[in-house]
């Protein structure tokens, strides 16, 4: 799901600038755990730890607030974005609606000859790094949801999806348990899309968001 809320890739036709440095590392660094939700980033600490201008930082500062990783508020350092148990529950009410719609679309639209093999790899990679470290486990996560937003061809989910909030909510709430939850419920998706199979692939979504919510329910409420 949207980490659902993952950053887009890039275009290979626009190399990267000082402000995507700023954005993708402080991206990186929050799902490696070395930046934590409500941690504060100046703007001297962001440059010097990405060898960036201010300029770049601000840049930076400004998309990672536009995509909700961020808070800013007047005369204060800009800080990771931190949920409350009650906004976390809002974010993965969201989240259900969209992941729901994401596999219903894909499955809606998939083809095998045109999707079978990219699908087939993203699930093969996610299962391969089950039990490696969060980075790894999450690129993978990454590369799933952008095969599903590509294979649904939604022009408005792939601009709004990476948007949610998810981010913040693996990097807040750590339980193991989440992993095995997660891997699980891919699976679940990956076998409704194939089968092209729309009503239980949009069951597969919004369960896959509930069952993390009733993780989160369980052990931080």
């Amino acid at each position: 799901m949207a980490e659902v809320g993952s950053s887009a890739p890039r275009s290979v036709d626009r190399p990267e600038s000082a402000g995507d440095k700023v954005f993708r590392g402080v991206m990186r660094e929050l799902e490696l755990g070395r930046l934590v939700p409500g941690q504060r980033l100046g703007e001297t600490e962001l440059a010097a730890r990405f060898d960036v201008g201010r300029n770049a930082v601000r840049e930076g500062i400004q998309r990672l607030a536009s995509r909700g990783v961020l808070d800013i508020s007047p005369h204060r350092s800009a800080a990771i974005r931190q949920l409350d148990l009650a906004e976390a529950l809002e974010v993965l009410d969201v989240a259900a609606e969209l992941t729901g719609l994401l596999a219903r679309s894909a499955a809606n639209r998939f083809d095998a000859r045109q999707h079978g093999a990219m699908l087939d790899s993203a699930m093969a990679e996610l299962g391969a790094h089950a039990g490696a470290d969060r980075s790894t486990f999450s690129r993978a996560r990454r590369r799933f949801y952008r095969t599903l937003l590509r294979i649904s061809g939604n022009r408005e989910l792939n601009r709004i999806f990476p948007a949610v909030g998810m981010h913040i909510i693996y990097s807040q709430y750590t339980s193991p348990h989440l992993r095995d939850v997660r891997l699980t419920d891919y699976r679940a998706l990956y076998e409704t899309i194939k089968a092209g199979n729309t009503q239980d692939a949009e069951q597969a979504g919004r369960g896959h968001v509930e069952r993390v919510r009733s993780v989160i329910l369980a052990e931080y409420s």
